[in-house]
C-alpha cells in the first residue's frame, strides 16, 4: 500500500473552510505543513499555483488532484479536503470539487509522484469511491477507508 503512507489521518480535512482554489491550497499546505513542518509553504503554494496555471487538476466530477514537486520536501506528504458545499475550482467539468487530494513531493523524485499520482487514479476508479468518501464523517473513516480500497485493488 502507498495512499496510507501519504495520507496521515491527521491532514484529511473532513470539513474545509474553503469556498475558492486560492484558499483551498493554503488551507492544505497549511495541513501538511502542521504534519511535516521541515517544507518551505512559499515553495508549496508557488508551484501549485504554477501547475495549475498551466491546466486545471480538477480531473473529473467533484476530484481535485493539485500536486507539486518542491526542493525543500523529504518524501511526499498529502492532504486529503473535504467540502460538502463544493468549491470553485475551473475544473475541466466546470462542476464545484468536493473532494481534495493534494500531494506535495520532492522535486528529485518524480518516480514516486508518478506512482502516487497512478494508484491515486486508480482507487479513484472504484465504483462510488468518490460518494462513499462525501458520506464519511471522520478522519479516520476516511483513512481506513482509502486503506481498505487500495488493499482490495492488490490482491
Amino acid at each position: 500500500m502507498v495512499l496510507n503512507e501519504v495520507f496521515p489521518k491527521d491532514t484529511i480535512v473532513v470539513n474545509l473552510s474553503s469556498t475558492e482554489k486560492d484558499e483551498l491550497f493554503e488551507e492544505l499546505v497549511e495541513t501538511i505543513h502542521n504534519a511535516c513542518p521541515k517544507f518551505n509553504k512559499e515553495e508549496a503554494l508557488s508551484c501549485l499555483n504554477e501547475r495549475e496555471f498551466k491546466m486545471t487538476t480538477g480531473i473529473m466530477h467533484s476530484v481535485a488532484i493539485p500536486h507539486a514537486l518542491i526542493s525543500s520536501m523529504q518524501g511526499s506528504v498529502g492532504a486529503i479536503g473535504i467540502s460538502q458545499e463544493g468549491i470553485d475550482y475551473d475544473s475541466l467539468d466546470k462542476a464545484p470539487v468536493h473532494v481534495v487530494f493534494m500531494i506535495i513531493g520532492n522535486e528529485k523524485d518524480t518516480e514516486h509522484h508518478i506512482q502516487l499520482l497512478r494508484q491515486l487514479a486508480l482507487i479513484l476508479q472504484t465504483p462510488d469511491f468518490v460518494k462513499k468518501i462525501l458520506s464519511l464523517k471522520s478522519s479516520s473513516e476516511i483513512y481506513n477507508f482509502i486503506c481498505s480500497t487500495e488493499e482490495s485493488l492488490v490482491q
